[in-house]
């Protein structure tokens, strides 16, 4: 980068200038000159962190593109640093290139915190609460969630569904209902058609860990990917049988699905993106047989969730019934 700047004539130029030709040099008694300065480079990919006291730093996410290396160098200058996310995945992952021991002592400094959407949603509605209302006059109580009864009389079916939870229509299942708060959460009801199907019972289809493998098969047929560099692992968690107060048997299938997948960053090498854990689900069905048809109702829920919302998702399973359709 070249800087001009003017020299009186009766003035000998610094040593670090080089002179202008002489058609140009000579202005009413000063020379023009330039100033050459190098510029100095920083390796690419470098960053540099400087801080005057250490601080507690909250990075909000902290897993993924720049925050994972930032996260990084934060705690190793001295910084104290939390990261709060509410991804399936887990936060804190050895890096490519990462030591074992560089990793040992970011993850023994660093705090993480994965929260789910609908604990956030109610820390933040309680806090505002909280600010305008004082604990004298908070009762506190056990939430109850809460069911209403869906009756299809046409197709067949009923169950409960949690009473918070809304219909979306359009999504290609023959009702659907997802939480509000958690996205990943729902509920769906499938069924063959009796033209193509020929049912008695839900045993035609064999003992309940055969029906697993089915419906194992079919949840990896519909969550295949054609993305490069996707990854699913998937297991059978358990399979069971029961006779509801209908006089009818249900199978009820347990599967675990975890998906893999580099982010496609910009200006990375294919050998040095991150591959990391898009998400990680628990799928709940029940398999039931009425009018020559096999219904499933399927639950779906992020797996860092299911402990809690467990509970809730058993009576939905355990209300499902498949009735018979007047012809």
């Amino acid at each position: 980068m070249a800087k001009m700047t003017a020299v009186q004539h009766q003035h000998r130029p610094p040593s670090s200038l080089s002179l202008l030709p002489s058609s140009f040099s000579d202005f009413n008694g000063t020379r023009l000159c330039i100033q050459y300065k190098r510029k100095v480079w920083q390796p690419k990919g470098a960053l540099r962190v400087t801080a005057s006291s250490i601080k507690e730093i909250l990075i909000m996410g902290g897993n993924r593109f720049i925050t994972v290396f930032l996260s990084r160098l934060l705690v190793k200058v001295g910084h104290q640093v939390t990261l709060f996310t509410g991804v399936e995945a887990p936060i804190i992952q050895q890096l490519p290139g990462e030591s074992d021991k560089d990793h040992a002592d970011f993850s023994s400094k660093a705090k993480a915190f994965a929260v789910p959407r609908r604990s956030v949603m109610a820390l933040i509605l309680s806090s505002c609460i909280l600010s305008r209302v004082g604990w004298g006059d908070i009762a506190f109580a056990q939430q109850s969630v809460g069911f209403r009864e869906y009756i299809d009389t046409f197709d067949g079916y009923s169950f409960n569904y949690p009473q918070n939870w809304v219909q979306v229509r359009g999504a290609g299942a023959d009702i659907f209902f997802r939480d509000p708060y958690v996205l990943d959460e729902n509920l769906s009801v499938e069924f063959s058609s009796p033209s193509s199907s020929s049912y008695k019972s839900v045993e035609d289809l064999g003992p309940p860990e055969e029906a697993g493998k089915k419906v194992l098969k079919q949840y990896l047929t519909e969550f295949m990917s054609t993305r490069l560099g996707v990854r699913r692992e998937s297991n059978i968690i358990s399979t069971s049988s029961r006779i509801a107060d209908d006089g009818k048997m249900y199978y009820q299938v347990e599967v675990n699905m975890k998906s893999y997948a580099n982010n496609n960053e910009l200006a990375v090498m294919p050998q040095d993106r991150v591959v990391r854990l898009e998400w990680d689900r628990r799928y709940l069905s029940v398999l039931g047989v009425e009018n020559n048809r096999l219904y499933e109702l399927r639950l779906q829920t992020p797996e860092n969730v299911f402990l809690e919302e467990e509970n809730d998702l058993r009576q939905v399973m355990d209300s499902f019934r498949v009735n018979t359709v007047a012809t």
